[in-house]
C-alpha cells in the first residue's frame, strides 16, 4: 500500500508541489535500491535522477494507486539495469587503446571461441549424417530438401508433384522416424 495516495493521484494530476513531496518521501528507498544495484556510489545520484526522470514521464500510466510501492521498485530495477547495459557497452575500447599483450590475449580468446564453435558444428554433423544413415532414403531425401538445403513447401510440391496437406503429413512422419532414429542410437551410446 502507498504511503500517501492522495499525494499520488495528486502528483498523477500534474501538480508539482505533490510530486515534490513525493520524491521526498521516496528517495531513501530508491536510492537504497540504486546503490545496492549498482555499487558505485559516484553513479547512484545520477541514476536516481533518472528514476525520478522516469516516474514523473510514466506516472500517468499507474493505473491504481495501492500498487504504487510495487511500480516505482520496478521501474527502479528497470532504470537500473538499463544503466548496467549502457555502462557496459561503454566499456568497449578502441583497438588502437590496447597494448600488444591485450591484442593478443583478445585474439587468443576470439581463436579459442572459433575452435570451440567450429567443433561443436562438425560435431553436430556427424550427428546428423549418422540419423540420417538409420532412416529410409524417401525420409533422407525429403529432411535433406527440407531441412538442408531449406526447400518450401511450394517447391517440394513441385518436386513430388504432391499437395501441400500430403507433404506436411510426410515431413512429420519423417522427421519423427528421424526423432526416433536418433534416441535408438543415443539408448546403445553411440551419439
Amino acid at each position: 500500500m502507498a504511503k500517501n495516495p492522495e499525494m499520488i493521484r495528486q502528483a498523477q494530476e500534474g501538480d508539482t508541489n505533490a510530486f515534490a513531496t513525493l520524491v521526498q518521501t521516496y528517495r531513501k528507498r530508491v536510492y537504497g535500491t540504486v546503490y545496492r544495484l549498482v555499487g558505485k556510489t559516484d553513479e547512484v545520484e545520477d541514476v536516481g535522477q533518472d528514476v525520478f526522470f522516469r516516474l514523473h514521464k510514466s506516472l500517468h500510466q499507474l493505473r491504481s494507486v495501492d500498487v504504487f510501492d510495487t511500480w516505482l521498485y520496478r521501474l527502479t530495477v528497470n532504470t537500473v539495469y538499463d544503466h548496467l547495459r549502457r555502462r557496459r557497452r561503454g566499456m568497449d575500447v578502441p583497438m588502437a587503446d590496447l597494448s600488444e599483450e591485450q591484442l593478443m590475449s583478445a585474439d587468443a580468446t576470439e581463436s579459442t571461441k572459433r575452435h570451440s564453435v567450429d567443433g561443436r558444428k562438425a560435431d553436430a554433423r556427424e550427428k546428423l549424417a549418422l540419423i540420417l544413415r538409420h532412416i529410409s532414403d524417401e525420409d533422407r531425401r525429403l529432411l535433406t530438401q527440407k531441412e538442408i538445403h531449406g526447400l518450401t513447401l511450394k517447391e517440394l510440391k513441385r518436386v513430388y508433384d504432391a499437395n501441400e496437406g500430403a507433404l506436411k503429413v510426410r515431413l512429420f512422419r519423417a522427421r519423427k522416424r528421424a526423432f526416433e532414429a536418433h534416441e535408438r542410437l543415443a539408448a546403445q551410446g553411440v551419439m
